[in-house]
């Protein structure tokens, strides 16, 4: 028992990726000052003050690097043990939406659920994590069989067919469904099942997914809102007051940034232009104030992060840890890549925040969670 704890204090004592937390602390620094700059105005409308936004982003970004502290210390092999129990537990939490007095909507939307002094929380962002430990444990206990078509790729789909049904049905949350998809598909891949059953039974999953969505918006008007959105991307300025609002002003403030930008705070289109600027179009906002270059410079940083994640979880000394690490990195890289995507225009709008700089307290929290755990599993690897 002695040598078992020394070992264990050892591993806990030794030294993190330190260029991931730098990464991570670059990307929070810009985050938390982008959404000071691009929610002024509207918080100085609304609540007379420039730092409403801000000072609740701040204090989340407080708490989640003090949470990720502390899970870095925490070894990452304990989260195997209550897999199960991540898996129910992030259905219920999904299902906290239904609750009276508890889930709440927004622009038709029921994704939030309201807690006295935290706030709201979104449900996803919670079943994110405890989806990533569920099949990271899940395909490692089942990694013989991970070849096969019944047990290696219809099963583990069946499992996540239940929360994306809660969150594409219940929620109304494409996006989300979409970025859990992507996360464990990747995982799924890593671990050993086969590419060609992907390529086969993805395509087909795939297309008869979208056809459902399109029966379901034009002949029950479930959805519709989507077909719109599409609409919209394939030609904003068809109507240009409307559907198509969003995407132009949004390229407006891409386009007069220019090479180096109008100047921190200079934004024109985040007074009352862009809707909600600190959220999903912060990239906006600071393609207008810092230009080409500052996009490049947080692009580079999302890489770089990626880059590191991969490395984390290349080395990670066993399959859970290696999963782990891919299903974090993958959420975040995914999550970045298609904001980014979405704000440029080259894909059609999606309700899909920016890691570390969209504005959303529990949210943040969150992600700095899974950085911790990430960073633990970092501990644990041979010479970075």
């Amino acid at each position: 028992m002695s040598k078992k704890s020394n070992k264990k204090n050892t591993t806990n004592n030794r030294p993190f990726d330190f260029a991931l937390l730098v990464i991570v602390l670059l990307l929070l620094g810009l985050g938390i000052i982008m959404v000071l700059s691009a929610s002024s105005p509207l918080a100085l409308s609304q609540n007379a003050s420039s730092y409403t936004y801000v000072t609740k982003q701040a204090i989340a970004a407080v708490l989640g690097i003090v949470a990720m502290l502390i899970i870095s210390k925490i070894d990452y092999k304990i989260y195997a043990r209550f897999y199960k129990w991540a898996y129910f537990g992030s259905i219920a939490i999904l299902l906290l939406v239904l609750v009276p007095n508890l889930g709440y909507s927004v622009n038709g939307a029921t994704r939030w659920i309201q807690i006295p002094i935290f706030g709201s929380l979104q449900p996803s962002e919670v079943a994110k994590l405890g989806l990533i430990i569920f099949f990271a444990a899940y395909l490692t206990k089942t990694k013989d069989d991970l070849r096969s078509l019944l047990k290696g790729f219809f099963r583990p789909l069946a499992f996540l067919a239940i929360p994306i049904a809660i969150i594409l049905f219940v929620q109304s949350h494409l996006s989300a469904s979409l970025i859990i998809i992507i996360t464990v598909s990747l995982m799924m891949i890593m671990a050993g099942c086969r590419f060609l059953h992907f390529a086969i039974f993805g395509g087909i999953g795939a297309v008869a997914g979208g056809s459902i969505l399109y029966i379901l918006a034009t002949k029950f008007g479930i959805g519709a809102y989507r077909l719109e959105r599409i609409m919209a991307f394939r030609n904003p300025w068809a109507d240009p007051t409307d559907t198509g609002w969003q995407i132009i002003q949004g390229l407006y403030a891409i386009g007069s940034g220019g090479l180096f930008g109008l100047g921190l705070g200079n934004s024109n289109q985040k007074y009352q232009y862009i809707s909600m600027p600190h959220n999903d179009y912060i990239f906006a906002v600071l393609a207008e104030e810092l230009g080409f270059v500052g996009c490049v410079v947080v692009i580079f940083l999302f890489a770089v992060f990626i880059w590191r994640g991969i490395i984390i979880a290349m080395k990670a000394p066993d399959m859970f840890g290696s999963l782990l690490a891919t299903g974090i990195t993958a959420l975040i890289g995914s999550q970045a890549i298609i904001n980014i995507a979405v704000v440029t225009s080259s894909i059609p709008v999606t309700g899909i925040s920016l890691p570390f700089f969209s504005y959303g307290g529990s949210s943040l929290v969150i992600l700095l969670c899974l950085v911790g755990i990430l960073l633990n599993i970092s501990r644990q690897t041979n010479k970075m």
